[in-house]
């Protein structure tokens, strides 16, 4: 074996200048002498073969062209933790003594020899290090913990540990770092290719108190999740992004503690993969994005219905995936919890050319929805998408069975899979009237102009105004011509409107931005006008 080269040298990762690999082969190449490492680089870009040469199979690849031979004195094979740190850190034996050579200092032109010097320097340096809680070490090639106990002798308080993108060749050198620091609560390890257990295992207290995990482009599996998280007994956050992760299993006895888990950019085989995991029962953010998942289904509840599914699921990112079909929009309705979503960039996202129209549909069929796509939604504007909704499927819903009179009102089961919140918006809004359900004449400028009646509640001596207004205008535009009608500038009036479908409830326009018709403001309304 070559000088230097570790015993355990086959199977480690190593980092070659900004390259990183694992070692796959470590012996001689014929026909050439002495020691080589075959490695398997992750940049396949980086390599030249796939582990044969001159006819010889050495090792095995993954790319046709990741692999090439390097050797041994080329290869950085890493440092322990806490030399990571000290360096890190400028903790290190060349950088604590700052004011002399060795144990001596120079006072204007005599030398004063101080004895014990290394002893208090080595002390300051366990002060400094005791007193770091927050730590990271990303790219400082950490590779093993290093001697037995060191680290918690020395970084007793640490809290918090970044170890992601370095040389860790396994999950039994992390256990290692992890058992020596007593109060850790985060631990990143993403961009460590490393091997973990494949059978259950006796698991230590290394993780008794840790609460988020970070275990993305680690080349995990599920079955290899579960296994771990017999350790994580009050896990709560769990990163598994870019992991080629494609099927779940249920998780019998462990996770339980879990509120946010990231899936994203794993392809996961369908939809369905997510009835596993729907018993989490603190599950409250679920990351789906790019998961290229094309349909979402909760077969234990019928319309209208909440599943027992997420009982606690609060916040889901769907976008970037292929959800082409507006029944599994319909279907997050039957989320109990749901309170936001993200879900841009997805095929049924183009059926709708207008944005804004696209937004209410969402904001109608999820009825508990607060944000969508990190938006907040206002009252204002979710009366005014369910109001919109109701009218605009009004026709659909008299044409399948739907009745004003509640004795004749039986919608097909057709029209109630598409439109399961439309009974309930009909409740809450009464049945649409007939004259709402006109079919729509071509937007001439005369039939996009509301009649309104303008109102001073508080100023009984204005006698109301009647004006046509465009649908279009905003209401700061209203504010400008209530200026010029009243001579009170634009900045001291508040508006409001009252209709007869709101029974006498009013309305707050508030957003000086948004036109008239944001706020479903019809032909009769009332806009009242205070200062």
């Amino acid at each position: 074996m070559a000088a230097g080269l570790p015993p355990d040298a086959l199977g480690r990762r190593v980092a070659c200048g900004t390259d990183y690999g694992t070692v796959r082969y470590v012996g001689s190449v014929s026909p050439t002498a002495g020691i080589w490492l075959g490695v398997e680089w992750d940049d396949p870009q980086r390599g030249k073969h796939d582990g044969g040469y001159e006819g010889t199979q050495y090792f095995k690849c993954r790319h046709p062209k990741g692999g090439s031979f390097i050797r041994p004195n080329k290869a950085n094979f890493g440092v322990d933790f806490l030399t990571a740190v000290k360096d890190r850190y400028g903790l290190n034996d060349k950088q604590d003594v700052q004011c002399g050579t060795g144990n001596t200092v120079v006072i204007g032109t005599k030398t004063v020899e101080f004895v014990g010097m290394d002893s208090v320097a080595e002390q300051q340096r366990q002060v400094q290090l005791n007193k770091l809680v927050d730590i990271s070490v990303r790219e400082c090639a950490v590779s093993h913990a290093g001697q037995e106990d060191e680290i918690s002798r020395t970084c007793a308080n640490m809290r918090h540990i970044n170890l992601s993108k370095n040389l860790i060749s396994s999950w039994e050198t992390v256990v290692a770092i992890a058992s020596q620091v007593q109060n850790l609560e985060t631990l990143n390890v993403s961009e460590n290719k490393m091997r973990f257990p494949s059978t259950s295992t006796f698991t230590s207290s290394a993780f008794s108190n840790l609460k988020i995990l970070a275990l993305n482009q680690t080349e995990i599996t599920w079955t290899e999740v579960l296994l771990c998280a017999q350790g994580w007994p009050v896990l709560e956050e769990l990163y598994l992004s870019s992991n080629n992760i494609t099927v779940l299993e249920r998780p019998d006895n462990v996770l339980q503690t879990l509120k946010l888990l990231d899936f994203s950019n794993n392809q996961l085989l369908d939809g369905n993969q997510l009835h596993l995991i729907a018993q989490l029962p603190r599950l409250e953010q679920l990351i789906l994005r790019n998961t290229g998942i094309s349909s979402i289904h909760f077969p234990d509840a019928g319309f209208g219905c909440k599943t027992k599914m997420f009982p606690s699921l609060k916040r889901l990112a769907i976008n970037d995936n292929k959800i082409s079909q507006w029944s599994s929009i319909n279907e997050l309705d039957k989320l109990p919890s749901l309170r936001a979503l993200q879900c841009n960039n997805n095929p049924f996202m183009d059926t709708e050319k207008n944005p804004e129209t696209l937004k209410q549909l969402i904001i109608a069929k999820i009825s508990q929805l607060e944000v969508l796509n990190n938006c907040e939604i206002l009252p204002a504007e979710r009366r005014g998408a369910e109001l919109d909704y109701r009218k605009i499927f009004g026709k659909d819903w008299l044409e399948a069975g739907g009745h004003w009179n509640p004795e004749k009102n039986k919608p097909s089961e057709e029209f109630l899979a598409a439109h399961p919140r439309y009974p309930a918006l009909c409740l809450k809004y009464g049945a649409p009237e007939e004259g709402e359900l006109k079919r729509q004449q071509p937007l001439t400028l005369k039939n996009q102009l509301l009649t309104l009646t303008i109102k001073c509640p508080e100023k009984p001596e204005q006698k109301p105004v009647e004006k046509k207004l465009p649908e279009s205008m905003t209401i700061q535009k209203v504010k400008g011509l209530l200026y010029r009608l009243f001579k009170i500038p634009g900045s001291d009036l508040k508006l409001s409107y009252e209709s007869s479908k709101l029974e006498g409830k009013e309305v707050e326009l508030d957003n000086d931005l948004k036109p008239l018709q944001f706020y479903s403001i019809e032909s009769g309304d009332c806009v009242l006008v205070r200062w």
